[in-house]
């Protein structure tokens, strides 16, 4: 995933055990992006913001040529080693987001799995994703929406974090299509947006789910680390936390978490 700020970005990603979360929430939306998107054997891939390999090894699986970039070399690792297990040839490169080291046209589809909605510069990060997509080639992403529980997570959350880097755009609005279509411009053509749900039926209860975030959750961490001196504030911010999965609690632990996945034609 890449992180909010380009200073010693790599510890938030680090923090935790976000594999867990890859692997134990989310693991169909790497595939679903990778169907979206048409990927398939011969096509060489770029998956931006890959973590430990959400998207990647899904398009691996199809006999494309993928590259997983990602700013943090710990998820790099992890993904590496799970390729290896499985048999897939991945190249893992540690890149940053907002100035991916490729060139113009190199790919034939860059996508994202809820990664490069956490770069902080938006514009930055969007130009380069279509910066190195071929003409004609194809854009993926798939991102949680401001209105959803991640999104909603995000705002429960932002009264208790410190303030952000200056210049830093919330993740969520990725998952806004008015954002995104702006973000991108007249660079692409045939863009199709849709909203789905992840079901979620991990947690049995709304106090499992906040300490399951608290344990593996990279930003979650950081702003509970930044209120480590203020005990009454992290009581408030377990309380909200707690509520907030409470209010998403469909019955029997079930949960749908809602996404907005973009695919597009590069101009």
């Amino acid at each position: 995933m890449t992180t909010t700020t380009t200073t010693n970005p790599t510890p938030l990603w680090a923090l935790g055990d976000y594999h867990a979360v890859a692997t134990e929430l989310i693991a169909p939306l790497g595939p679903r992006l990778v169907e979206a998107t048409g990927v398939g054997a011969g096509q060489h891939v770029l998956d931006v913001a890959a973590g430990t390999g959400n998207a990647a090894l899904p398009a691996a699986r199809t006999g494309a040529d993928v590259v997983a970039s990602d700013i943090t070399q710990r998820l790099l690792d992890i993904g590496r080693s799970a390729a290896e297990a499985e048999g897939l040839d991945l190249d893992w490169r540690a890149d940053d987001a907002q100035a991916l080291p490729y060139d113009d046209g190199e790919f034939d589809a860059a996508i994202s799995c809820v990664g490069v909605m956490f770069a902080p510069r938006h514009q930055e990060a969007a130009d380069e994703l279509t910066r190195v997509v071929r003409p004609g080639g194809t854009i993926g992403l798939l991102s949680w929406t401001p209105q959803g529980f991640i999104g909603r997570m995000f705002a429960t959350m932002k009264p208790f974090a410190p303030a952000p880097t200056p210049g830093a755009q919330p993740p969520p609005l990725w998952g806004d299509e008015e954002h995104v279509r702006g973000l991108l411009g007249d660079r692409v053509t045939d863009v199709v947006a849709r909203r789905e749900p992840l079901p979620v039926d991990r947690f049995r209860s709304p106090e499992e789910f906040r300490d399951f975030f608290k344990a593996t959750y990279g930003p979650t961490i950081a702003v509970y680390r930044s209120l480590a001196d203020d005990p009454a504030r992290t009581a408030e911010l377990d309380a909200a936390l707690v509520d907030l999965g409470a209010t998403h609690d469909l019955g029997d632990g079930r949960m749908e978490w809602e996404y907005l996945l973009l695919t597009a034609r590069r101009a």
